[in-house]
This record gives structure tokens, C-alpha cells and sequence, in this order.
């Protein structure tokens, strides 16, 4: 490379100190952006070398952007969903309350009383800082708060089954996100698998005849993530736990969902309640708190007391258990269920009883803003369909509105890609040749920042 172009390719500080460039300093450390920065240089030498061509000074810098947008993305970013998937798992699941953030900031920030006893000055529980809350929305004896479901299930497992049998009809034996298995589940946690029954159709029958000296307990898992329609038959709640306790093995339930309300109300299928599986007998119910509970990710046990103080004392619960954000985020969801009043002050609530036409109203105005001052009417208000999500009632459907955006020359998919890489990104979905945005999913406040991401992309 001769001088000249040589002294083309402007010094790293040039771009070091480009206020776009700096900004992600604070994200991804000064060392980072330096190190991108001069690859992007280093490359444009070799270039330049090449071609004999000196490089363009802006082209470098959106070269560089790119880069540090893609490494930034490798971190935790906040999100827009378009896609209409209220319990997105991809997305972190169920948005927090306004209340469990602000119980996060203010018990985050100082000490607490997690483990420490106010009233005789000894080491306390942190299990019993949500126990009388869930007693008295659940009606179980006691409760356990872990990190997740699949935390609570390993517990009772390896609790009580250990060495032993645990009876579960082959319908129910589910395939969770990620790939993780019941049967590798059970296995790991040392109980032994009984199958019963058929995919679609089980008896009580099958259970009792399964039952032998060696049964610890008659597990029942919730098909939270799929159905099994027309031949089917299965063992009700009432009539399962009925039998265990009559052959007197305990029965466990993995309710998965983890709703607290009927959300019939709301044009949804029936989901199972904890309150209404305790009431049926069950031994023990674990659900999700970051499910249709709509708080922290966390697993929560139901259930009888002794069996409950059982499990505290495995010294398994150590490395499951939750920290004090977790267990102040989860009080503060609680405590809005337990004033009917505030429950559309859980964010899941209130986008699962949002009216599509007010919806569609507001699709409306935020497509005559974006149109405006344009010849081309490129974004227009459709009617759309939301869904729960989250291994949550899979066949359920909810009448929604959003925007729809006529890709024209850009592809549907070239434009979903350009919205993915806007700060803060924009996922949608893309369907019949057009961008579309549910705006079930985007919440108010984000009506600006999702307008100049369309502006921007487009």
C-alpha cells in the first residue's frame, strides 16, 4: 500500500471517540469497541491494498456499528414483541408487574429479612416470606419456592421417589421447550418410571393395577403444551388422588401453567386452578411463577405440611433455591391477587383481556401517523390472532389488531431482519407477504419507540 492511501484510513481514535461508536462503551467496555474498531481498520488496509481504492470514512463507521450492534446483541436487551405470543419463552415469559419491579428496586438495594427472624432476633426462612400469601390463594397446607418448575419436579422426586416407582400415564409423559424429557427427568432424579395406560386413553384401573410394594407415588403431568382430542380418557383429578391415598402412595401433580384465576372469563379454555387441584386431593401441585401467574421465573410446591418440611430438609434445596429479587418479585404479584381490584396490575392479565377492537382502534392511529405526509399508504391497521404462549394453552386463540406493513421492493423477511436489528428490536412475525406487528403484545408506552423503528427500517 503506497502513503497515500495509507494516510486514507483514518487513526483508531477517530472512530474511538465518534460519539455513536463511544455509546457502546458502557455496554460492551472501551477495550471491546477498540478491538472491533481497528479489525474493521485492519481489514481496510488489506482492502485498500488490493484495490488500490482508500476506503470510505462512513462506510467504515457503519461497518463498525454493525459489528459492535451484533456483539451487543449477544447480551441481555430489551425487546419489543410483535409477534402476539404473551407468555413468549424466547422473550423471558411473563413481563413483571410494576409493583414486583418496584418491590425489586427497593428490597434489591439494601438488606432484608430473608433469613433472619425479626421477632427473636434468630435465622430465619426465606420460604416463609410468600407462605401465608399462597395459603391463602391456593389452599394448600404449606409451600416451597425453588428457581423453576422443573426444579420443584426434580425436589419431589428425588424427595420421595428415589430407588422407587413412580406411576404416569403415557399420555402424559411430555416433552418440554429445549428438549428435556419427563422420562430423563424421572431417571435423573433417581425414581423409576411406570408407564400406564395408553397415548390417548387411560383408567383408574391402570393405575391400581401398576401398584406394587415398591410405588412411591402416582405422578399426573398437566399436557400444558399440546392436546389429545376425540378418543380419549383419562383419570380426573379427584378420582387419582382418591386412589393414592386409598393404596397409600402420594399423588403429585406438575400443573405447569401455574393460573391462580379462572381465565374463562376471558374467552379462554379452562385452566385447572392450583386452589381447585389442592381442593381434588392432590399430595403436592408444582406450577410456574413466569407462566399464566405472570411473575418471576421460579417453581412453587403446594401442598401438605409434612411433606412440604421434607423437602426443605433435602440438601438438594440449596442449590435449587431463589434469591431475595425473585421471592420480593413474586410478593408483590401475589399481594395483586389478592386484591381482585388490581388484578389487571399484572401485565399477562391485562393483554389477555385487551378487546381487539381497541386494539384495532389503535392500530388505526398509529398507521394514520406513520402514513402522513406520504403518497404510499405503506402501513395499514389489520386484524390479527394472539396466542398465550408459553406452554400454555396451545389451542387457545385470541381475536387481536396490529399493523401490517407492505414490504414493496424490500422483502418481508429483509424487512423483519432490519426491525430485529433496530434499538430496541422489533420482532413481529411475517405472513401473506407482509411485516406484521400484534399489538396485543406491545405495551402503550412503546407506541413511540416501535413507530420510529417502522421510519427507520422502512
Amino acid at each position: 500500500m503506497d502513503g497515500s492511501l495509507r494516510r486514507a484510513i483514518p487513526a483508531v481514535h477517530r472512530f474511538t471517540a465518534d460519539p455513536d461508536l463511544a455509546a457502546f462503551n458502557a455496554v460492551l467496555g472501551r477495550a471491546a469497541v477498540r478491538a472491533a474498531v481497528q479489525q474493521v481498520l485492519d481489514e481496510a488496509r488489506d482492502a485498500a491494498h488490493a484495490v488500490a481504492v482508500p476506503p470510505d470514512e462512513a462506510a467504515l463507521k457503519l461497518r463498525m456499528l454493525g459489528r459492535l450492534a451484533t456483539s451487543e446483541a449477544a447480551g441481555l436487551l430489551r425487546v419489543i414483541n410483535g409477534t402476539g405470543v404473551i407468555l413468549h419463552t424466547n422473550f423471558g415469559r411473563a413481563p413483571l408487574a410494576a409493583a414486583a419491579l418496584a418491590a425489586i428496586n427497593e428490597l434489591g438495594a439494601g438488606y432484608t429479612n430473608l433469613e433472619f427472624d425479626l421477632a427473636t432476633g434468630k435465622r430465619g426462612s426465606r420460604y416463609e416470606r410468600v407462605a401465608a400469601q399462597l395459603r391463602e390463594l391456593t389452599g394448600a397446607e404449606a409451600s416451597l419456592v425453588v428457581n423453576n418448575c422443573a426444579a420443584a419436579v426434580v425436589l419431589v422426586l428425588d424427595t420421595f421417589a428415589s430407588g422407587r416407582e413412580v406411576v404416569v400415564s403415557r399420555g402424559q409423559l411430555v416433552e418440554i421447550g429445549g428438549g428435556f424429557r419427563l422420562p430423563d427427568v424421572l431417571r435423573k432424579s433417581g425414581a423409576m418410571l411406570v408407564e400406564v395406560g395408553t397415548t390417548n386413553r387411560t383408567y383408574a384401573s391402570d393405575y391400581r393395577d401398576s401398584w406394587s410394594p415398591r410405588t412411591a407415588m402416582f405422578m399426573r403431568t398437566h399436557p400444558s403444551n399440546y392436546r389429545v382430542e376425540g378418543f380419549t380418557s383419562e383419570v380426573s383429578a379427584q378420582a387419582l388422588a382418591a386412589l393414592a391415598k386409598e393404596l397409600d402412595v402420594l399423588s403429585f401433580e406438575d400443573l405447569g401453567s401455574g393460573a391462580l384465576v379462572d381465565f374463562t372469563p376471558f374467552g379462554l379454555p379452562h385452566e385447572p386452578t392450583v386452589a381447585q387441584e389442592i381442593a381434588a386431593g392432590f399430595d403436592l401441585v408444582a406450577v410456574s411463577g413466569d407462566k399464566l401467574l405472570g411473575g418471576p421465573q421460579c417453581g412453587i410446591i403446594c401442598g401438605r405440611a409434612d411433606l412440604i418440611a421434607r423437602m426443605r430438609a433435602n440438601p438438594l434445596l440449596r442449590a435449587l433455591r431463589t434469591d431475595k429479587t425473585t421471592i420480593a418479585a413474586l410478593s408483590a404479584t401475589l399481594a395483586l391477587y389478592l386484591d381482585p381490584e388490581r388484578l389487571r396490575e399484572v401485565p399477562i392479565l391485562a393483554m389477555l383481556t385487551l378487546s381487539s377492537d381497541a386494539l384495532f382502534d389503535r392500530a388505526v392511529s398509529l398507521c394514520t401517523a406513520l402514513n402522513a405526509g406520504s403518497d404510499v399508504t405503506r402501513f395499514r391497521p389489520v386484524r390479527t390472532a394472539s396466542t398465550t404462549g408459553g406452554g400454555t394453552m396451545p389451542t387457545a386463540e385470541l381475536a387481536s389488531a396490529g399493523i401490517a406493513v407492505a414490504a414493496d421492493a424490500t422483502s418481508a423477511d429483509v424487512l423483519a431482519a432490519r426491525m430485529c436489528a433496530h434499538r430496541p428490536p422489533v420482532v413481529g412475525r411475517v405472513q401473506d407477504g407482509d411485516f406484521i406487528v400484534d399489538l396485543r403484545t406491545v405495551r402503550a408506552d412503546e407506541d413511540a419507540d416501535l413507530c420510529a423503528a417502522f421510519i427507520a427500517c422502512t
